[in-house]
């Protein structure tokens, strides 16, 4: 990505409340996009457990710089809002995170009103979801993943119309392993991806260990694995769950702090989605061929 491109100025409104009358909290998003330009693609994307609108800011701005509007709600489940595991509403939490998804891309034209004059400057025919971990099952139950129920039979389709592509980073896998305090706390971790059909990226760490599942790292590759093609998986060897620090800058829970790391799973996730979008194929054709000449730190899959 040229330095040129990263110079580009961008903008962010928040807070800016979205529809959301069955919600015990008011909906709030911000909105991050490029001062300039028209025609622009959207991403809505789904933070991980307990962050809010605020975070993800080193992938935010490099995706508002690399062309993108970006929707980003605050879930239930933000520390903001104080709903600890022992909330009678965690249990469905899950759910409105979805409802939060929906709200958001069926208010898109008032989200883009009140973010500054953006509805005429929106393709609304080239609208992503991306989310990382919680939020990575959040966005793919827009992209056609289900939810298991407890007798193992695949729950509601969550998938909207709008939707035509998704990026899944660290996402769930399968839920025939997870551990005893997942299984009571978190039984919604069992996804269907069979059902995925959206063409989607899926980014795992290659040292990403999570604390709900026995298995090691290759959990979170279900999601590529599993669902139907076209799927492209963006492995990184010495990744962990925050992948060198996607949420923030010395935010605490980042394990494996790479700045590197971070600026290539944004411009990865932009160029995949201008490649899906059919707006431009350069920058993904060249991290494709980048992947198989490259120095083994990271590899790209496709089928």
């Amino acid at each position: 990505m040229s330095s040129s491109h990263l110079d580009r100025r961008i903008v962010s409104v928040k807070p800016i409340t979205v529809p959301a009358p069955d919600r015990s909290v008011a909906l709030q998003v911000r909105v991050t996009a490029p001062s300039e330009g028209r025609n622009l693609p959207v991403i809505v994307f789904s933070h991980g457990n307990a962050w809010s609108l605020d975070g993800y800011e080193p992938l935010v701005d490099r995706w508002a710089t690399a062309g993108f509007v970006v929707v980003q709600p605050t879930h239930l489940d933000s520390r903001r809002n104080g709903l600890g595991w022992d909330d009678p509403r965690f249990a469905t939490i899950w759910r409105v995170r979805i409802a939060d998804l929906h709200a958001v891309l069926d208010g898109l034209d008032g989200v883009l009103v009140q973010a500054g004059g953006l509805e005429t400057r929106v393709d609304r025919e080239r609208v992503a979801v991306v989310g990382h971990s919680w939020g990575a099952q959040t966005a793919g139950a827009l992209l056609g993943a289900r939810v298991l129920d407890a007798d193992g039979l695949p729950g509601e389709d969550f998938s909207h119309s709008a939707v035509s592509a998704g990026v899944l980073i660290a996402a769930t896998g399968t839920g025939d392993t997870l551990t005893p305090f997942a299984a009571e706390h978190l039984p919604f971790m069992r996804p269907e991806y069979s059902t995925m059909t959206t063409p989607a990226l899926v980014i795992a760490g290659g040292r990403d260990r999570s604390q709900l599942s026995t298995r090691g790292p290759d959990w979170f590759t279900d999601a590529y694995h599993l669902s139907p093609s076209p799927k492209s998986l963006l492995s990184i060897t010495e990744g962990e769950h925050t992948l060198g620090g996607i949420a923030g800058e010395m935010v605490a829970e980042t394990t494996d702090e790479a700045p590197d790391r971070v600026a290539l799973v944004a411009d990865a996730i932009s160029a995949y989605l201008l490649d899906a979008f059919e707006l431009d194929n350069a920058a993904w054709t060249a991290l494709d061929s980048a992947s198989g000449a490259g120095d083994g730190t990271w590899s790209i899959s496709s089928k």
